[in-house]
């Protein structure tokens, strides 16, 4: 199954360092930064993954604009995010704009990711040391058993 996956990661890397691991396993899988790249057409994959950080308990403001303009219709998505807080869930907003392009999300894996975001800042950041070598390794069994 062709795949790519849309990614927003860039104060600490969280995200992408899950992606990595994911892709070092399943080498065929395309990763595309949407802040950085040039690549608008989507309707060759079979499956989209979205991953980003989670930023006021919501998907990158990046992430959403780019996939309200190039998220084919119907495909299979699947949510990877990383966020300083405890796993909740974040995914309100981003599965709108899923829905309203008639995708459907086939599954979700989260976790917790080193944050200096905003007020966290000022006290050295919060989830120290995430993510961990066990949730990345999480992140790679959740995209074998998609």
């Amino acid at each position: 199954m062709k795949t790519a996956i849309i990614y927003y990661s860039k104060h600490h890397g969280n995200t992408k360092k899950l992606l990595d691991a994911i892709c070092e396993e399943f080498p065929d899988i395309d990763l595309i930064d949407v802040t950085d790249t040039d690549v608008t057409d989507l309707t060759g994959y079979d499956r989209i993954g979205i991953a980003s950080g989670i930023y006021f308990s919501d998907f990158a403001k990046q992430i959403k604009e780019y996939a309200k303009k190039y998220l084919p219709a119907g495909k299979q998505v699947f949510l990877i995010s990383t966020q300083g807080a405890p796993v909740g869930r974040y995914f309100g907003g981003i599965k709108k704009i899923i829905e309203e392009k008639g995708c459907t999300v086939i599954a979700e894996y989260s976790c917790r990711g080193f944050d200096t975001f905003g007020p966290f800042k000022a006290i050295g950041g919060i989830a120290k040391g995430h993510p961990t070598d066990e949730e990345i390794r999480k992140a790679t069994e959740f995209y074998r058993r998609l």
